[in-house]
């Protein structure tokens, strides 16, 4: 058997990589599966773009949902929060917020994929939403992701250092800074041009920081897949994760006026959250699905939010 290839982590691999194991070394992972028949919603997207010529206005699906899932946070606020849990003292305490930070991976560019804080998405308007998440894209194109990555990774090294982990901050100094793995950052003068961009025409820190609540649509990565994640991480202190799937069409059960129960062909588009068991039950996480719930059987709601 020969060696094909072999890949050492760059700087966001070894990010991820962190704070996945993290993930599930540290959280009891508990997932609930959502599917909600969204027929007639997804007509009531269609019709936010009629008259609408310009691309850069289009609220599209993934905008929707991100609305539609901050309505339920709203209605379930200890999923938008952060957990301090201390195992050996066994003492924990959940922060909830009054704003919606959302975590948000975000395809690149070059390829590559960065999760994006998309900073207070509870209290804009839809035509807001679309607006920040293109005003991310724009930034994006001008980043060096092993740059903001590693001012991320710079920052949480010394607040870990603050606290007392100086083993931990050790280990990843030798990681990142010997060998062949060392992590390789702009020098000279093109860090000077890189660094001269202004701070409001690239991400920083504070772009990729963490968030309340991490959100993924799976659906926009590869539309025709059909099916829906099982079980996704949690990244700490966050205490819970949504996957948003494709829409697909699937038998749903309707009925006629007279109340009689068909099988008929309709939309159904799976949602995935995964909540910290630690910090929360799965009676937590029912006004969250009532809300949606309401959503979807009166989906011209919608309309206002635009």
């Amino acid at each position: 058997m020969a060696l094909s290839s072999e890949t050492h982590f760059g700087i966001a691999r070894k990010i991820v990589s962190n704070m996945t194991a993290e993930s599930w070394e540290t959280i009891p992972h508990a997932v609930m599966n959502y599917e909600p028949d969204v027929t007639e919603f997804m007509k009531e997207c269609k019709k936010l773009n009629e008259g609408n010529t310009d691309p850069a206005k289009k609220i599209t699906i993934n905008t929707v949902m991100l609305r539609v899932i901050c309505e339920g946070l709203k209605a379930a606020p200890k999923l938008n929060a952060h957990l301090e849990f201390n195992r050996k003292l066994v003492r924990g305490c959940l922060r909830t917020y009054d704003h919606i930070d959302i975590s948000m991976p975000m395809i690149l560019p070059n390829g590559e994929m960065m999760t994006i804080n998309m900073h207070d998405m509870g209290s804009k308007s839809m035509l807001e939403m679309t607006a920040a998440i293109h005003d991310a894209a724009r930034k994006a194109k001008n980043t060096d992701l092993n740059e903001v990555m590693f001012e991320v990774s710079l920052d949480n090294t010394l607040t870990a250092l603050r606290r007392g982990k100086v083993a931990q901050t050790i280990n990843r100094l030798v990681g990142s800074k010997t060998g062949k793995h060392k992590v390789h950052t702009l020098k000279g003068s093109k860090k000077k041009k890189y660094y001269s961009i202004p701070t409001t025409d690239r991400l920083t820190k504070h772009d990729i920081e963490q968030g309340t609540i991490t959100i993924t649509n799976l659906g926009s990565i590869y539309r025709p897949y059909r099916g829906e994640c099982t079980l996704l991480e949690i990244v700490p202190p966050q205490v819970a994760a949504i996957a948003v799937n494709a829409a697909q069409r699937r038998p749903v059960v309707t009925k006629d006026a007279d109340g009689n129960e068909n099988i008929t062909i309709g939309t159904v588009m799976p949602i995935t959250l995964a909540f910290d068991h630690k910090a929360l039950d799965y009676g937590d996480v029912v006004p969250f699905v009532q809300k949606l719930d309401e959503i979807f059987a009166n989906p011209s709601i919608i309309q206002e939010w635009k």
